[in-house]
């Protein structure tokens, strides 16, 4: 059966495959990835790792360590706790990247580690960025991290694959980032929801790696798994003038350094003709669940927000409407890269940043900031007054300094804009390409020099499959409850993200035990849910419910605070991931969802539905007094997980075998 990229890649990384077999869409997966990258929150990973039991990283050339988050805290704790993670990277010999160097996504790419071709995770949700070259990069959890150190390996689903048709060519003015945002705009009813995205038509010939690499990281906004572009020429090439930009430097001081022998020890001549000879591509009537169409030619600069990314309008639109800003940004994975800040120093050049705003700009990494400031680039934003930060993501997580006040406005060229992820949640944040924050930041308002015509986006949808689920029997293992119940406690909300289910301000305290976390579950969402939910509730969310980042205390507090288990219309795969990785249960029921909001409406944020609900495990079926729902199947897989309490007990039995 003719395969897409998606499973090609998969079936080269899949461990016990029987001869013969062949990967497919749906099919649960060994995987051995070619890399993990994990960040700050290696701070977590440790102790889960060393409390499975595990004494050595399995191989320590598959692991990558990069400090990027909270670069800017200089406080004790935080120093501390850097140190400590250095010295678990030297003590195991992997390849760590300290504060200040840059963000790891952003290494991953120039170091390459996102080989095309390969299988790469990070436990941070911004992994699909190494599909911009041709690597399938897709967001594991903290627990997967450390099951990956300890055993070389963790499990993957197979998602339902997009095929997206780039033709035309973006316009003068227009950029990859434009094409991102208006991509999230006109499909913005789920049509990528947990899907992989493929990229594909004459219209990527136009589309420079810089470019793809922005419109693979925000497919993660946009709801799929992973954003996957071809190996093509435009990849190849970028990386022949990488490993020739290597030869030129210097080794700079990494682990992997020792390794070199003939210049760069993964960006090499010997990689690249093999990677050319390879010539890896999706078969010709491989199948897809989803096909769009876009016409390049009808992209157009695009703003989106404020704080959605769903919802967006031509910059033409805003620039009439002269909307003040207070702040700016040029910073995050996503948009920081030397031909972004040359976009913006072409643009501040013999200009000055308005009075009353504040402009912050940080290169992704400390080898893109060099290059701007060899080019002149960086130099320029600096005398126009732009307010430099050190290399890592910063205020695009709300952490360190120029976060959003109440009553604020800000235009970000970073991945989100989610209410109250870049400060205060009475703040209004908007997104838009390197060019637009910069013009806004001279004008004091969102703005965009010359004229670009605006055009209707050309777009279509030629396909839409797929199954629902089904009411077939269930094997039950030994340990498994055969039903569960609960009364329904309904948090409507669409979309519901991490931040709002866990406050961003807490991910990195790592002195948040359970009952810490109990005591903050659903701040952002509603401070009364507290009041409201009790232990033994079953708890019924929106549709999308958990998306945004990968923090998997999103599941953990909802499990310490007693919640039974999550249903909702359908979730984000990474919170389904981070849910089941930690023995709570998440499963999708839309049909109730949509019952629940003829009932309940949507004018209080939790509900007391006084519903009792039952669920029978083996049936896959839920039942109230009022009536029955099929549910998907919890199968032998996931109910392990859920015997264990978890992936880190999983691998701690397979350890102690």
């Amino acid at each position: 059966m003719p395969q897409n990229l998606v499973e090609k890649i998969a079936e080269r990384y899949a461990i016990g495959l029987e001869p013969g077999i062949e990967v497919h869409t749906g099919d649960f997966l060994s995987i051995r990835p070619a890399h993990v990258l994990t960040h700050d929150n290696t701070g977590a990973v440790i102790p889960k790792f060393k409390s499975i039991g595990a004494r050595r990283v399995t191989d320590p050339r598959q692991a990558v360590i990069a400090l990027d988050h909270n670069v800017q805290d200089e406080s004790e704790g935080n120093l501390e706790k850097y140190v400590r993670i250095e010295a678990f990277a030297r003590e195991m010999g992997i390849d760590f990247y300290p504060a200040g160097r840059g963000i790891g996504h952003q290494i991953m790419c120039e170091e390459g580690y996102a080989w095309p071709g390969t299988l790469a995770v990070a436990s941070d949700s911004h992994a699909n960025m190494y599909g911009g070259l041709g690597c399938l990069g897709t967001p594991v959890v903290r627990t997967d991290a450390a099951a990956i150190w300890a055993t070389g390996r963790t499990w993957w689903q197979v998602p339902r694959v997009a095929r997206v048709e780039l033709f035309g060519r973006l316009r003068p003015g227009v950029t990859g980032k434009d094409l991102i945002l208006t991509l999230c705009s006109v499909f913005n009813q789920d049509e990528v929801l947990n899907h992989a995205v493929e990229f594909s038509g004459e219209g990527l010939a136009s589309l420079q790696i810089e470019q793809r690499l922005s419109i693979a990281n925000m497919t993660t906004e946009w709801g799929a798994l992973a954003g996957l572009f071809p190996i093509d020429g435009v990849c190849i090439n970028w990386l022949r003038d990488r490993a020739a930009e290597l030869r030129r430097q210097a080794p700079r001081g990494v682990a992997s350094d020792d390794d070199r022998r003939d210049g760069h020890p993964r960006i090499n001549e010997e990689r690249i003709a093999a990677l050319e000879q390879e010539g890896l591509e999706a078969d010709a009537e491989a199948p897809y669940a989803v096909e769009l169409r876009l016409d390049l030619d009808s992209v157009s600069p695009w703003v989106a927000g404020p704080n959605s990314i769903k919802e967006g309008r031509p910059v033409a639109g805003l620039k009439q409407d002269r909307l003040r800003i207070d702040k700016a940004y040029l910073v995050s994975c996503v948009n920081a890269r030397a031909s972004d800040i040359a976009q913006a120093a072409e643009i501040l050049r013999g200009h000055r940043v308005a009075a009353g705003v504040e402009l912050y700009v940080a290169a992704a990494s400390s080898r893109v900031q060099q290059e701007c400031e060899a080019r002149g680039d960086w130099q320029v934003l600096m005398e126009a007054g732009a307010i430099a930060l050190p290399s890592g993501c910063g205020p695009c997580i709300g952490l360190g300094r120029g976060l959003l006040r109440a009553g604020e406005v800000g235009v970000s060229a970073t991945n989100r804009n989610f209410k109250g992820r870049m400060g205060s949640p009475e703040a209004l944040c908007y997104l838009a390409s390197p060019a637009v924050v910069a013009a806004s930041a001279a004008s004091g308002h969102i703005d965009l020099p010359g004229e670009v015509e605006f055009r209707e986006p050309a777009a279509e949808i030629r396909s839409h499959s797929g199954k629902s689920p089904g009411g077939t029997a269930t094997r039950i293992l030994g340990g498994f409850p055969e039903e569960l119940s609960g009364e329904l406690v309904f948090c409507h909300q669409d979309n519901l993200n991490t931040d709002g289910i866990y406050p961003g301000a807490y991910t990195y305290r790592d002195d948040m035990g359970p009952r810490e976390e109990a005591a903050v579950v659903m701040e952002n969402y509603d401070p009364r849910f507290r009041e409201i939910a009790r232990k033994g509730d079953i708890l019924v969310g929106g549709f999308n419910f958990g998306t945004g980042s990968s923090r998997e205390q999103a599941a953990t507090a909802l499990k310490h605070f007693g919640i039974r288990l999550v249903l909702a219309g359908s979730f984000s795969e990474t919170y389904k991931r981070n849910a089941l990785n930690n023995g709570f249960l998440a499963i999708e029921a839309p049909e109730l969802v949509r019952d629940l909001l003829e009932r309940c409406g949507r004018t209080t944020l939790t509900f007391r539905t006084e519903l009792l609900a039952r669920i029978d495990f083996r049936k896959s079926v839920l039942e109230t007094m009022e009536r029955k729902y099929t549910l998907g199947p919890v199968g032998t897989a996931a109910q392990e997980l859920i015997i264990q309490d978890g992936l880190s007990n999983w691998v701690r039995s397979r350890i102690n075998r």
